[in-house]
Formats: structure tokens, C-alpha cells, sequence
């Protein structure tokens, strides 16, 4: 038995953290997080807030260890050796996504996004102003594949196509071919991507992260890269992200213009993050594995208890996307299931038109309460 395990929901409760609080008497499968704590070294690390009094902007030597950490932990984990002169912090992944449409993209491009999609680059389509183009994903029996026609006849010149891999919420680990099949893509069309990987250091063998800007000089020059500790190590709260910039004229622009992004991020983000990657891979690997099994444990129960349901297993994050149009429900899904099963579970409408009929589950929970959440779900439906 795992010490994970042992986390009881009324310990959870207690924290107050979004995820517990949002829907009291309900199980939180919602919101992006684990239940799980942090790494010792994350929690030793804000300590230096206190031993230096660093109430104040971050020091240069902070954002230099942070470089260094990034650079180090993603050579270690993708065979990704970044000069640390083209990392620059930020204070989350959808700061960064802003700061590239803003500074990077020409005005009035489109954002074409593959759907489902994270829930918050809707928002960031309507902040923007920028014209957002959905264009459905694949689905077969043996997975998940981008329609390369559709996103063909939709990529502009300067266009933003938006990569998110580890993909949120359906959990695909893109492949190489596949990847470079997109970049072709959008080389061909004149466009960029935006690069989302901060689920990257959550994979499950035999999946691989590759980060899409290493594959060619092409992809280095029209990608710019968002990633984060915040998923992996789960300090979201702790605001510090890092945006890779692979291309020269990128990385100039942003030195004349991206100051008020890179700036963002904060002390205690910066600090957490650094000793993540340098001390926490043993805390990574142990956590990891346990969300190995509860992906396997999910995959059981659904198969089980949910025969209704169509769901493509994840290669990577602690998310899963259930198709439950099987059980005649398509619309309001979320909330019928939290009303009557007290699951609090993501609403598959918001990732996109693709959605109705769907939920994303997290199922980053102690494997009790993994198991009592499915086990309502079904009893309901």
C-alpha cells in the first residue's frame, strides 16, 4: 500500500485548495492537480524566502539558477540541451501563450487550435481578440491523430497553431512522424506553433516526450515552447513557467519587448521550481509510477463499470477523456454528475464543440477515492 493511499478526503478538505473546496461533500476530479503534496526539496526550498528576505523582485542569481535548472532537468529527461540564453521565465503557461500572440504573432492572425483542447485557450482567443479556429481531432479505435487535411486548409501565413503534448485532456503522447507530418504542415503554410509540454515529465512507457522544437532547424525557428513544474511537481499555486524561445529573431524581438512576461514570475516560483528539477526526480519517479497505476486502475474500472463509455487510455497526464453519448447524455454533464454522484469532474463542453457528451477526469487521487469516484459515477448513469 502506497502512503498515497492513505490520504483521506477529509485531509484534502482540510487543505481549503480549489479542488476540494469549490464543490464541498464532492470528490475533486476537476481542476489540473494532485493530491499528493510536494517534493521535500520543493517545500525545503521556500525556506529561503525567509533565510534571505527575498520579499522583494527576484535577484538575477534566482532567474540564472532557474535557467540552469530548466536547461539541465530537460537534457536529462528529453535530450534537450537548451542554452540557458533562450529560456526566459514567466508566470504560467497561458502568460507566456499571451506574450507570444502579442509580441511574436502579426495582429489579427488566427489561432487554430485542435479540439478537444485545454479549456483556457478558448479564453485566451477571446482576450486576444484573435479569430479561433477549431479543427476536430481524429479518433479511431487504436487512438487519437491530428486531420492534417483540416489544419491544411486552415493554416495562414503567420497563423498560430497551438501544440499541446502531453495533450490535455485526452493524454496523447504525439510520436515523432507525427510530429514532424504537423510541422510540414505548417512550414508549408507559413505559419508558427505554440508548444505547450508542461505535462512532459508525466509519460508512461512506453510513450516518449519529444519536444517539438528539436526535430529540425524549421521547427526550432517557427516554435516557441511553454512548459512548467507546476504539473509534474504540483505547484501551480507557486506561479513560474518558462518560455524556451529556438528562434534568433523571436529571441530578439522579446529582448526589445517580452520584459513585462519574463518578469512575472514569482520568488517562491522560481525558488520551488529550480530545486524541483534539481532535487525532486526520485519524488517524480515515485509519483509517476503511482499515476501509472492509477491510469491502469482507471482503465479497469471503466471497462467494468462503465461499459457504456468509449475512452482511448493516456500515454501521459493524470487526465482522462470519457465519451459518455452511450448513456444518452450530452449536455450538462458536469453538473448532473455532481448533483447526483458528488463528483466534481470537467465539463467536456468547454474543451471545445467536439466535447458534448464528454468529461475529463483527473485522476491524480489517492486510489481509494479514485475507485469510490468511478463507482458513483456509474451508480448514477
Amino acid at each position: 500500500m502506497s502512503d498515497f493511499d492513505a490520504i483521506t478526503e477529509e485531509s484534502l478538505v482540510a487543505k481549503g485548495g480549489r479542488k476540494w473546496s469549490s464543490f464541498p461533500g464532492s470528490i475533486g476530479a476537476f481542476i489540473a492537480e494532485m493530491d499528493f503534496g510536494v517534493a521535500p526539496a520543493v517545500r525545503q526550498s521556500l525556506q529561503t524566502i525567509d533565510d534571505r528576505d527575498l520579499y522583494g523582485y527576484a535577484p538575477a542569481d534566482l532567474t540564472a539558477d532557474l535557467r540552469t535548472a530548466t536547461s539541465s532537468f530537460c537534457s536529462e529527461h528529453y535530450g534537450w540541451r537548451i542554452p540557458v540564453g533562450h529560456i526566459e521565465p514567466a508566470s504560467d503557461v497561458l502568460a507566456a501563450f499571451l506574450g507570444v500572440l502579442t509580441h511574436l504573432t502579426p495582429p489579427d492572425t488566427p489561432i487554430v487550435l485542435p479540439t478537444p483542447a485545454y479549456m483556457p485557450f478558448f479564453d485566451v482567443a477571446r482576450v486576444t481578440g484573435r479569430e479561433l479556429i477549431e479543427v476536430p481531432m481524429l479518433r479511431s479505435e487504436s487512438g487519437w491523430s491530428f486531420d492534417l487535411d483540416a489544419i491544411a486548409s486552415v493554416l495562414t501565413p503567420g497563423a498560430t497553431f497551438v501544440l499541446c503534448n502531453p495533450h490535455n485532456p485526452i493524454g496523447k503522447v504525439f510520436t515523432e512522424a507525427e510530429l514532424l507530418a504537423l510541422a510540414d504542415v505548417v512550414e508549408k503554410a507559413g505559419a508558427r506553433v505554440f508548444s505547450d509540454e508542461i505535462h512532459a515529465p508525466v509519460v508512461y512507457a512506453p510513450a516518449r516526450h519529444i519536444p517539438y522544437a528539436t526535430l529540425t532547424e524549421a521547427t526550432a525557428a517557427h516554435t516557441a515552447t511553454a512548459t512548467a513544474a507546476s504539473k509534474a511537481f504540483n505547484i501551480p499555486g507557486l506561479k513560474c513557467a518558462q518560455l524556451i524561445l529556438t528562434s534568433p529573431s523571436d529571441r530578439e524581438v522579446w529582448a526589445k519587448k517580452g520584459q513585462f512576461v519574463s518578469g512575472a514570475a514569482s520568488n517562491p516560483g522560481i525558488l520551488a521550481t529550480t530545486a524541483a528539477y534539481t532535487h525532486a526526480n526520485d519524488w517524480l519517479s515515485e509519483v509517476t509510477g503511482y499515476l501509472k497505476g492509477n491510469r491502469d486502475h482507471f482503465t479497469d474500472l471503466v471497462g467494468s463499470l462503465l461499459p457504456g463509455a468509449a475512452y482511448i487510455e493516456p500515454e501521459g497526464t493524470y487526465l482522462a477523456w470519457l465519451d459518455l453519448r452511450g448513456y444518452g447524455l450530452e449536455s450538462n454533464l458536469s453538473d448532473h454528475i455532481r448533483s447526483r454522484a458528488a463528483v466534481a469532474v470537467t465539463e467536456g463542453r468547454l474543451c471545445g464543440q467536439v466535447g458534448a457528451g464528454h468529461i475529463r477526469f483527473n485522476f491524480a487521487l489517492p486510489r481509494p477515492l479514485l475507485t469510490e469516484a468511478v463507482k458513483r459515477i456509474a451508480r448514477i448513469l
